[in-house]
């Protein structure tokens, strides 16, 4: 495999998140946030190099929306260049992580940030496909990139 983004702009990683006495009190009612949702992502593996998507700042917490109401969650990511062919898999990657941490009422969605990809439309309506995505994660290699790139 060719990489295609040889020398990427690495970006320090933000501190973590401080944590409060009621975090863990289970009978204070504890909406999702938009840290919390960064917190899962931010430190999956990019499939092309050893960094994760926040150090290459693909993932970042002002492009993430949470609707506790709604239960919607939607993350937007920037990949490095605008015609990374790993756009699809970063996507997919984000969405199982997501899908596998959080409850099942939440609708995840994920699309590229507007503007930063020349394929967007087509990768966007790849990821927002529920029969596509499901046939995908049934490919044996594919889970297993994305068990890879998911992998703490």
């Amino acid at each position: 495999m060719e990489i295609e983004n040889t020398n990427p702009n690495v970006y320090q990683k933000c501190g973590e998140r401080e944590w409060q006495s009621t975090d863990e009190d289970d009978n204070v009612c504890d909406p999702f946030d938009t840290r919390e949702i960064f917190d899962l992502v931010r430190v999956i593996n990019d499939p092309e190099h050893p960094l994760t998507l926040e150090e290459l700042h693909v993932v970042q917490e002002d492009l993430i929306a949470v609707d506790n109401d709604k239960n919607e969650i939607k993350v937007n990511f920037t990949p490095t260049i605008p015609h990374c062919s790993m756009a699809t898999l970063i996507g997919l990657s984000i969405r199982v992580k997501l899908l596998r941490s959080l409850p099942p009422r939440f609708k995840v969605t994920v699309e590229i940030t507007p503007g930063t990809h020349s394929s967007e439309h087509a990768v966007n309506k790849q990821l927002a496909d529920k029969e596509r995505v499901a046939a995908a994660l049934e490919n044996t290699h594919l889970i297993e990139v994305i068990n890879q790139c998911i992998a703490v």
